[in-house]
């Protein structure tokens, strides 16, 4: 885990690496890469460390949603 920015960290494990920016109001925006296979446990982490509702967007190297969920 490191400062990425003012108010940004990276954080990354060898499946995920995500940068946290503070987003308008109290929203937190994570945004990087997930080896998609791993997708369901990015969500069982956020929900572990109590993030409380939040919506997750899987997208192919072409842009295109491959998978949402929302908590």
């Amino acid at each position: 885990m490191g400062s990425s920015s003012w108010h940004g960290y990276e954080v990354g494990t060898t499946w995920c690496e995500v940068e946290l920016e503070l987003a308008e109001g109290p929203d937190v925006l994570l945004n990087g890469v997930v080896d998609p296979s791993r997708f369901d446990d990015l969500a069982t982490v956020l929900t572990r460390c109590g993030a409380g509702t939040y919506r997750l967007e899987l997208y192919d190297e072409d842009g295109g949603l491959l998978r949402e969920m929302r908590v």
